[in-house]
């Protein structure tokens, strides 16, 4: 079993120190972090523990999930790995854009293209390719 643990619905007011109080009975915390806004520096409330043995983590998950603390249920179970968002740089979406990219080949495009018959740069209304 994997030793990195996902933490989720903490009470906003847990820090990185509380969260590895809260699983040191249950074996060795490597490391404990609440996750913040980087913005306003707010807990997004869930955070991420290490714990020193696979066996530690699973005792942790088994005697806290579902418990209570700060009135409210604690979501502990093995940390999954980050899927990929859709779109951003180099996304499905591509990174695009500019001066005359992106867009459909044939008509208008660039840069005061598609108005009227098609002029602009990079536009001249045919299909160049």
């Amino acid at each position: 079993m994997d030793n990195k643990l996902y933490v989720g619905n903490l009470a906003y007011a847990v820090r990185d120190d509380d969260l590895a109080q809260m699983f040191a009975p249950y074996g060795q915390v490597q490391s404990a972090k609440v996750m913040m806004e980087r913005d306003t520096g707010r807990s997004k409330g869930f955070g991420f523990v290490e714990m020193g043995s696979g066996a530690e983590a699973q005792a942790a998950i088994e005697g806290l999930n579902g418990q209570s603390a700060g009135g409210r249920a604690l979501v502990v179970n093995v940390a999954r790995p980050r899927e990929e968002r859709p779109g951003g740089f180099g996304g499905p979406r591509g990174g695009g854009g500019g001066f005359g990219g992106g867009g459909s080949r044939s008509g208008g495009g660039g840069f005061g293209g598609g108005y009227g018959s098609g002029g602009g740069y990079g536009g001249g209304g045919r299909n160049r390719y």
